[in-house]
């Protein structure tokens, strides 16, 4: 089946450049970004950090001067250029990343014209726009799930393919070898397996110690190895972990604690995308605090 095509417009007066990994990213699991377009003045030094990331993306920058009425300018070249894609008839899925309420209608007409749209921007994004979209998405969740270290490493990748399947699984789809292969050429366009010494992608894939090939007649798919015995295991670990430092450890400390006698401990290989919600459905413990200083401690036991 055809991927689906995607037009991702960004408005670059009120997003920083730190959430562009994570949009890209997002943006894999629902097809190919083939329009890529930034709007903005990049000749103000606020947009510095945005230039170093345009060439190595491929986003082409809207230039739009800032002058007394320099934002609706922005706003204004964004709404003209999505209009035009979608009567070119080259887009699927339209993405809008910002934080301003002034794309509302612009949502709304595409939308109308049953196109899929994806709006991403910060918590403090209007209810307005959030509503007006298919699907928003808040920025700073995918800031926060955004992994250290986002080179093309085999560990990575396997990251990245740990992701996917548990995308597929929360919709009860299987994950092809197909999918995962133009996922990953999605996502890192130098993608080779013969970098990693393999001829043949399902070779590379059934050497991860996350994953198992399954086959189906003539087709091939993917699937997280964890079985339950060792989710027990891990489990009764972490625990331990937690009693052994007076009740209540800070969650940092104790992922440290956890890759240090882990070393491919990956929480996505359980089905979470964040450590602290795995931690929080562990029966003896609880997670106390914001993203900011999160603690775990021992659950007090009932009476």
């Amino acid at each position: 089946m055809e991927e689906k095509k995607i037009a991702l417009l960004i408005d670059s007066d009120n997003i920083s450049y730190k959430y562009l990994n994570g949009i890209l990213e997002e943006l894999t699991q629902y097809g190919v970004t083939t329009y890529r377009r930034i709007y903005g003045d990049f000749t103000s030094p606020s947009h510095g950090r945005w230039n170093e990331q345009l060439l190595r993306h491929s986003i082409i920058p809207i230039q739009q001067f800032s002058n007394t009425s320099g934002k609706n300018a922005t706003d204004s070249a964004l709404i003209i250029d999505a209009m035009d894609l979608l009567y070119n008839g080259n887009v699927d899925i339209f993405c809008i990343v910002s934080s301003d309420s002034d794309f509302t209608r612009l949502a709304v007409r595409l939308r109308e014209s049953g196109r899929m749209i994806i709006g991403m921007g910060e918590k403090k994004t209007p209810e307005s726009f959030r509503a007006a979209c298919t699907i928003f998405t808040e920025l700073e969740n995918l800031l926060e799930n955004e992994a250290a270290g986002r080179g093309m490493t085999k560990e990575a990748i396997e990251s990245t393919i740990i992701n996917i399947i548990t995308q597929n699984d929360n919709k009860g789809k299987t994950t092809g070898t197909g999918e995962i292969g133009s996922k990953l050429q999605n996502k890192y366009p130098d993608f080779d397996i013969r970098t990693f010494g393999y001829s043949q992608l399902s070779k590379f894939l059934g050497d991860m110690a996350g994953i198992e090939l399954v086959k189906e007649g003539n087709a091939m798919s993917v699937r997280l190895k964890t079985e339950k015995s060792e989710t027990s295991s891990i489990e009764q670990e972490i625990t331990e972990m937690v009693r052994s430092c007076g009740r209540s450890i800070g969650l940092a400390t104790l992922g440290q604690m956890i890759r240090k006698r882990h070393k491919n401990f990956n929480v996505k290989l359980y089905g979470y995308s964040q450590l602290y919600k795995f931690i929080d459905t562990i029966p003896a413990l609880m997670v106390e605090g914001d993203k900011t200083d999160r603690r775990v401690s021992l659950r007090p036991e009932k009476k």
